[in-house]
């Protein structure tokens, strides 16, 4: 009777196993046909000769003279349109880094924009919000840069990328000539995030005015 009990949970484990297993295997190729719908709607669009942040996926991006800023943290939740699937989400970023990284930066934009509004609570979406903005400023759209970078603060409160943001939303007012805007966002950036190297980089700037 024992053995019998024995070979039945054998049985009743191996049945989960190949359940798990298929399951698995569903989620691989689901996420593989997510990354091929992905490519196909941001296949149209060409690649700028502006030049390129050169950072991994997870780091920071690179303040005006060339100064690193801070790899990104966690940031503040917002409401999802999809429920989250961390390898998924991290599937679609990484598309997306990678067309910055071919210098793509039309398509790049286009794939950030539709991973934010595909997943506005994933944990990579700080880091998406503040890289629609350096995308745009590398294209050339200050206007879209500009409402990039000020979204990370509006969006993402306690996200690390936020001091960096607005450092490079006051360089986008001050390319669109508004100066008066300028000194505000900089003055913001030293009194709140003090310690931070786009603050070192605000203080800098003020001294300049």
């Amino acid at each position: 009777m024992q053995l019998q009990q024995m070979q039945d949970e054998i049985s009743r484990l191996r049945g989960i196993v190949e359940v798990q297993q298929n399951d698995i295997q569903q989620m691989k190729q689901e996420a593989l046909d997510r990354y091929k719908d992905l490519d196909s709607r941001i296949g149209a669009g060409g690649a700028p000769a502006a030049p390129a942040a050169n950072n991994s996926a997870s780091d920071g991006g690179v303040n005006a003279g060339g100064t690193p800023v801070a790899p990104a943290a966690g940031q503040a939740p917002q409401t999802s349109t999809e429920p989250g699937d961390p390898a998924k989400e991290k599937l679609y970023y990484d598309a997306a880094f990678d067309l910055i990284k071919a210098k793509d930066f039309d398509k790049a934009s286009q794939a950030f924009s539709a991973f934010l509004r595909k997943y506005p609570n994933s944990q990579y979406a700080g880091n998406a919000q503040y890289w629609l903005g350096e995308v745009n400023l590398a294209k050339g759209d200050l206007q879209g840069a500009g409402q990039a970078f000020a979204k990370v603060s509006q969006l993402y409160p306690k996200h690390a990328k936020v001091p960096d943001s607005l450092y490079k939303l006051a360089d986008v007012e001050r390319r669109l000539g508004h100066t008066d805007k300028v000194k505000g966002i900089l003055q913001q950036v030293v009194a709140q995030y003090p310690g931070t190297s786009a603050a070192q980089l605000a203080q800098r700037d003020l001294q300049r005015l």
